[in-house]
């Protein structure tokens, strides 16, 4: 693997890192005690709006006008063929997270929906999409897949789309929706018909005010307090056929289900590097707590096992990182990461928990007694990890699959199912 980034990149990381400490960390406490989401008209969105720094736009060829903060941030990226950006990406997530996870997920852009638009979208419309993100106002995109009975087995949505002239007509329940509720737009996805399985499903770009529309309940959450997490219903909810993604050319080789699997590929060893940020804080807190109050160098029991427990830390999230790191380098090289992807997204959350848990039993009253200190906000961010973007149990379906993908003889195989 390269690791070598350009000096535009570092820049851009050394960006981020400021922004982490100075406005995350901050923000992430602040609403972590009032045990709600940032308002979308929070001053902050603006300022990193002006930024030109969002979800969703890292790399993105959105064919739109930039602001000049956009279109700077544009050229210190690179050119379209830089082979880094997804790397780079990685990175930006583990900083980001390090600095507040809830924080993060609030950001304004096109979000969790920018991926299946990339992927899936038509010309016309990437350009509808990305257009609406112009202008100096914070908006956010949204992306639907789970529903209360379809989770890790995202093939038993259903949530419906029922064909009426050039219409759609949706019709279910969607939840645990990040942005949900503030996004104007949301990658919907449904099925023509249940019994079809896979074969039946089509995503659809449906506006914020579509009448049918509407936003059921905002989640109340053990962590990530600053992020919105929304439940959305469709209810003859009438969408333009022209906002089924890729148009029905798209879906006559079963393209659905491998629009959203393969925006699994690019969004798991992200998540999984977020996993990684959250537990380095805690991590480094409990590092320098030791530091400052114990004299970590003397000889005893006690000083020995702190000792040893925090190497333990490191070495396993440095693992962590490079098992996510490979997962991008794999699709910044243009091939097939579904199985790096899922070993990325099941190997570091739980490698992230351990590692904050083992904090909390360290720090002891340090790490407890206050609801709301940085190493016990952490052990209540963490947990969701382990579930959202496919849960552990489901990542090792995947990849058993592809170890054994033809006649139960081990392969290397990867391509997207």
């Amino acid at each position: 693997m390269e690791f070598e980034l350009s000096e535009n990149h570092r820049q851009i990381l050394e960006l981020l890192k400021w922004l982490a400490k100075e406005k995350l960390r901050p923000l992430g406490l602040e609403y972590d005690k009032k045990e709600e989401p940032i308002p979308p008209d929070h001053p902050f969105f603006k300022e990193i709006k002006a930024m030109g720094i969002g979800i969703g736009v890292m790399g993105g060829d959105d064919g739109g006008e930039k602001t000049e903060a956009e279109s700077r941030l544009k050229s210190m990226l690179g050119d379209k063929q830089n082979p880094m950006l997804a790397t780079l990406s990685i990175l930006a997530a583990e900083i980001l997270a390090w600095g507040d996870q809830g924080v993060f997920m609030s950001f304004p852009g096109p979000g969790l929906a920018s991926p299946p638009i990339r992927i899936m979208a038509t010309p016309e419309q990437k350009k509808i999409f990305y257009d609406s993100f112009k202008g100096d106002e914070p908006k956010w995109g949204a992306f639907a897949l789970t529903e209360p009975g379809a989770g890790s087995d995202v093939a038993r949505i259903r949530t419906t789309a029922r064909k009426e002239g050039k219409y759609y007509i949706l019709n279910g329940e969607k939840m645990y929706i990040t942005n949900g509720a503030r996004a104007e737009w949301v990658v919907v996805f449904a099925t023509v018909d249940p019994k079809l399985g896979r074969a039946g499903h089509r995503a659809f770009l449906v506006r914020k005010g579509t009448p049918g529309f509407k936003v059921s309940r905002i989640e109340k959450k053990m962590g990530l307090h600053a992020s919105e997490t929304a439940g959305l219903l469709f209810e003859d909810c009438k969408v333009e056929e022209e906002f089924l993604l890729g148009g029905e050319e798209y879906y006559k080789s079963k393209e659905g289900f491998k629009g959203a699997m393969e925006t699994f590929n690019m969004t798991r060893p992200a998540v999984a590097a977020m996993a990684i940020g959250i537990a380095r804080a805690a991590y480094e807190y409990t590092r320098d707590y030791f530091a400052e109050n114990y004299m970590l160098n003397a000889v005893s029991p006690f000083a020995s096992r702190v000792r040893a427990e925090l190497e333990r830390m490191k070495r396993k999230l440095d693992i962590a990182r490079l098992v996510c790191v490979r997962a991008a380098y794999l699709m910044d090289m243009k091939k097939p990461n579904a199985k790096e992807a899922s070993q990325a997204k099941a190997f570091a959350p739980p490698i992230a928990l351990d590692v904050v848990s083992k904090c909390v039993e360290l720090l002891g009253e340090e790490g407890t007694l206050e609801y709301h200190h940085i190493v016990n906000k952490a052990y209540r961010d963490i947990k969701i990890f382990d579930i959202f973007e496919g849960t552990g149990q489901a990542q090792r379906i995947v990849i058993s699959k592809r170890l054994f993908a033809s006649k139960g003889k081990p392969t290397e195989w990867t391509e997207t199912t």
